[in-house]
């Protein structure tokens, strides 16, 4: 799962090995975050409108809120903001993701993740999944999210669940789980989630950044705090990685879903993942 690299320890390469993640400390600067949370805000109120980005609010929130952080939860596709983009281009993460992804690195998704409080309808719960189900590209061994927490992430304010070692196993089959209250659009998750497999909360600080496999079943909690817990984040694959196509596959109704999204967006007849 990682390449021959001079940068990372043994005993980091063996953990990344076993486990399927691997955390580094203290890895982004302050600086860069207090940037990074300027240019989200500027987008919540709408004075920069990057081509392309998706914006998730809470809509229910809108009425009380207007255009604010308080009603958007993520901000997805921002590779046409400078600002923003400048997270999946900072040496200090490049150099880590070339350990798993080799030299020729491109930048694939990108999010920052904006987790309002929500103790009661658990709307912004991210049940358990895998990412590579929302990937139509292969192989899994060579593409690794980074994840970068832009306060401290503990499990009041909903950190990253993950379950050890579930990098070694298939893609497995995702759905809306069946929650008490609404859950968001393509926040999918496991079927069959095994209960059985011990869970890591991980408590990050802010500027803790986590590497990990595509495979590796994570989640979050719900945000139990009056604060908002950010996080900004970039799946990056190698460029020889090649598309497959889904049909008749696990991700075959997830295709379906974007399609739908896509066509009501932009009007556009012919789509596919």
């Amino acid at each position: 799962y990682t390449l021959d690299n001079d940068l990372l320890t043994t005993e980091q390469r063996q953990f990344y090995e076993d486990n399927g993640y691997l955390l580094i400390k203290n890895l982004v600067s302050d600086e860069d975050i207090e940037r990074f949370r300027k240019e989200f805000t500027r987008i919540c109120k709408r004075e920069v409108k990057p081509p392309g980005v998706m914006i998730m609010k809470d809509e229910s929130l809108r009425s009380q809120f207007g255009q604010s952080e308080k009603v958007v939860n993520k901000v997805q596709d921002f590779q046409e903001d400078e600002e923003l983009f400048r997270y999946c281009t900072l040496p200090e993460v490049l150099k880590y993701v070339e350990c798993f992804t080799g030299p020729n690195i491109m930048a694939m998704h990108t999010m920052l993740i904006n987790k309002l409080p929500d103790s009661d309808k658990q709307t912004f719960l991210h049940p358990m999944h895998q990412d590579l189900h929302y990937f139509p590209f292969r192989p899994a061994s060579r593409i690794v999210c980074a994840w970068t927490a832009m306060e401290r992430a503990h499990q009041d304010n909903g950190c990253l669940v993950v379950q050890p070692g579930t990098h070694k196993t298939t893609l497995k089959p995702h759905g809306y789980p069946e929650l008490e209250g609404k859950t968001n659009k393509l926040f999918h998750g496991l079927l069959n989630e095994d209960e059985k497999i011990p869970k890591v909360h991980l408590v990050m600080e802010k500027g803790d950044t986590v590497f990990f496999h595509p495979l590796l079943i994570h989640g979050s909690g719900i945000n139990r705090t009056s604060g908002f817990r950010k996080s900004i984040s970039c799946h990056f694959a190698s460029s020889e990685c090649h598309y497959i196509d889904v049909k008749n596959t696990t991700q075959e109704h997830l295709e379906k879903e974007l399609q739908e999204m896509v066509w009501k967006k932009y009007n556009a007849t012919s789509v596919d993942l």
